[in-house]
């Protein structure tokens, strides 16, 4: 089937977790057709600002930003600042959409959506948005009644938007996560430099880290890592704690099985080498742990808005798919759940097969496809 060249406009960001699926629906969308013109539209100053063009794509910024809920000066003089911000950014919006004139309007949560959809569909402008969260963000709540399609990624979405807009595609992912060959495996264990012969836990805790992560990994190193017979481990830190991870591991010598490092530079073979899985349960790690169809222990960040990485993780527990512990038993209880975890092959494989069976690895194009369907 033929599909024509369209104009698209995506608007969203702020954590990876919006900017990386969006990346994948205008991949997908310029799959169907080369010629597709696409522009993003984010928030000034925020990572999509830099993430999106090293991906080949043009992108403007809105002065928009995000309410701040911590009580401090700083934050209450940013918070009056906020309906001058908002103005500015429906008036940037609007002048952008009659410059650009697409024929669709697509949002992916984050508070950059807001401006560019809320204009879009006053305009008259066909709008489709995603939704990553099991929980629905306030910006597609908002929003969810005055586009035409909500693609989502998990069932029982119809609490929060209309049913007959929902379609259940998951959550767009990159294209080289996919489960372990035995071939992969030893490719990654190599390319970490770890032992083929020991089992290996994959703690990630995102771009910047997460401290939760890192106070668990390090008291369990300070117990003389209990359990840890066997066993090694690839740690990533997160850039804004490397400089106390390194102090750290440099005062445990004795620890020569913890690998860490801010950045992991090939998920693929991260994944691919891990035989469980350390995580935060943001969308797209959900989402990526199921295509790598891995066994996963789910640490929620309680620092998110209606704590969707609870309702994240809670998709897959019920399911059998995944082990979840709370933020604040994680310093006594993540390591020896993920250890006792790794111990139990047959528990371990099961949980692995439950993830795997909820993944949706061809989202981005089931996302373009509907973009089509839209514009009939």
């Amino acid at each position: 089937m033929e599909y024509k060249a369209i104009r698209a406009i995506i608007s969203g960001g702020g954590t990876g977790g919006h900017i990386f699926p969006a990346i994948s629906i205008a991949s997908a969308l310029k799959d169907l057709n080369p010629d597709t013109g696409i522009l993003f539209v984010g928030a000034e100053g925020r990572m999509e600002m830099e993430k999106v063009p090293a991906a080949g794509f043009k992108i403007v910024g809105l002065p928009i930003s995000g309410l701040q809920r911590q009580l401090s000066w700083a934050n209450i003089k940013h918070d009056l600042s906020l309906p001058f911000k908002i103005v500015q950014s429906l008036r940037k919006a609007r002048k952008i959409l009659k410059e650009f004139k697409p024929d669709i309007a697509i949002g992916v949560g984050g508070y950059a959506s807001a401006p560019l959809l809320w204009e879009a569909t006053r305009m008259g402008i066909p709008a489709l948005i995603q939704e990553q969260n099991g929980f629905a963000g306030l910006t597609n709540k908002i929003l969810g009644s005055k586009v035409g399609c909500i693609c989502v990624a998990y069932e029982g979405m119809e609490r929060f938007f209309p049913a007959d807009k929902i379609v259940l595609t998951g959550n767009p992912i990159r294209k080289d996560i996919v489960p372990a060959t035995p071939e992969t495996r030893s490719e990654g264990e190599a390319f970490y430099s770890l032992d083929p012969a020991k089992k290996h836990i994959l703690v990630i805790g995102g771009s910047l880290g997460s401290a939760t992560l890192n106070s668990s990994v390090k008291k369990w190193i300070e117990a003389g890592c209990p359990g840890g017979e066997g066993v090694d481990m690839l740690w990533q830190c997160g850039k804004y704690y490397l400089g106390s991870v390194d102090e750290f591991m440099a005062s445990h010598p004795e620890a020569k099985d913890i690998h860490h490092g801010a950045f992991l530079s090939r998920m693929d073979l991260a994944y691919a080498m891990a035989d469980v899985v350390v995580s935060r349960s943001g969308a797209s790690s959900v989402s990526e742990i199921c295509a790598a169809a891995k066994a996963a222990v789910f640490v929620p960040s309680p620092n998110v808005a209606e704590d969707h990485q609870t309702a994240n993780a809670n998709a897959l527990v019920s399911k059998g798919a995944a082990v979840m512990i709370k933020d604040v038993e994680a310093r006594e209880k993540l390591l020896p759940a993920t250890l006792q975890l790794l111990g139990d092959k047959e528990r371990l494989e099961s949980i692995a097969q439950n993830a795997a069976a909820l993944a949706k690895t061809d989202a981005g194009a089931q996302i373009a496809l509907e973009v089509y369907k839209l514009l009939k």
